[in-house]
């Protein structure tokens, strides 16, 4: 039964949910496993949506002159046409979406690295690109966090779209209800984290709230969307996560001592030289917020953007197409 507390997002099926790929095998994801506590999952799995069976002969993407096509080689069929039109419906059809979780260089799932031929029979080179459906999603909902379950294993991807997907969720209910003050509140509850990733567009997002042209609230709301997508679009820089956490710093420096201030600053730099993960900065200089009871700082978002049982620093070490 479908939690309207917690985020909605599309998986590919074949990710620990049916054995549906093209060979008759699924893939058991830990990510995605470990996630369905925390969200609703509506699974997908384009291609035998649109009629092809289980096992299947594999799809590859071709490019023909300036054209893109889902391509069958052994039975020389063109499944394009069934593809965009199947994607077009299923993302007409569904609702209150936070994110999605792909299947990486798949023909119709992959966001990344999915290779297309140059040819039909005797390809003479690939190129990289998208999959059909995917670019759909991405085309539908480009403020969202949509990415694979292969770049996943990344930490820092990891995070970026965990952040993502509760922000844009928590931002779906308050547009749900339409209301001003729930949006400020969200702006100011957001502050630090917002700052980190874009500091640019923090403050833009700022002056849309101030309204000083008198737009209803759908455009506001409107507008505000479309610069928060442009917040985390991409990955923060370590930078920008120092230079706010420096601003909070300062909120209770003149409260301590000067051991106390070499270690927080030591802290800041083993971070800036990749000696530590980000969460323990984070978490040093959160105890001393509440330490010091600073009340406009101690329910900041950046301090769990998202639940801190879904926290794991395990990382793949590849950057995933970074």
């Amino acid at each position: 039964m479908e939690d309207c507390n917690k985020p909605q997002l599309v998986v590919s099926r074949c990710l620990g949910f049916s054995k549906c790929r093209y060979n008759g095998q699924g893939y058991n994801d830990k990510f995605v496993d470990k996630l369905k506590d925390y969200v609703n999952y509506i699974t997908v799995c384009p291609e035998v949506e649109i009629g092809l069976g289980v096992p299947r002969e594999s799809l590859r993407l071709i490019k023909e002159k300036d054209d893109i096509e889902l391509f069958q080689p052994t039975t020389e069929k063109v499944f394009t046409e069934a593809m965009e039109s199947y994607s077009s419906r299923f993302l007409d059809k569904i609702k209150d979406i936070d994110g999605f979780i792909l299947k990486g260089k798949s023909p119709s799932c992959g966001i990344k690295e999915v290779k297309i031929y140059l040819g039909k029979v005797k390809a003479v080179g690939t190129i990289k690109g998208s999959g059909i459906f995917a670019v759909k999603a991405m085309d539908k909902y480009p403020y969202l966090a949509i990415e694979e379950e292969g770049r996943l294993k990344n930490l820092k991807i990891r995070e970026h779209f965990l952040t993502k997907v509760y922000i844009m969720f928590e931002f779906r209910k308050v547009m749900e209800r339409g209301l001003i003050g729930e949006l400020i509140d969200f702006h100011a509850h957001n502050k630090f984290l917002f700052m980190a990733y874009n500091q640019k567009e923090q403050k833009i997002m700022g002056r849309i709230l101030e309204n000083q042209e008198n737009k209803n609230i759908e455009k506001i709301m409107n507008e505000y969307r479309e610069h928060l997508g442009l917040t985390f679009a991409r990955l923060p820089r370590y930078t920008s996560y120092i230079s706010t956490l420096m601003k909070i710093f300062g909120h209770f420096s003149d409260n301590i001592t000067s051991k106390e201030k070499g270690f927080i600053l030591s802290t800041f730099d083993k971070y800036r030289e990749g000696k530590i993960h980000l969460s323990v900065l984070v978490n040093l200089i959160r105890s001393y917020v509440i330490k010091y009871e600073e009340d406009c700082l101690i329910n900041q978002s950046i301090w769990t953007p998202y639940p801190e049982g879904l926290l794991d620093i395990s990382d793949s070490g590849k950057e995933g197409g970074l």
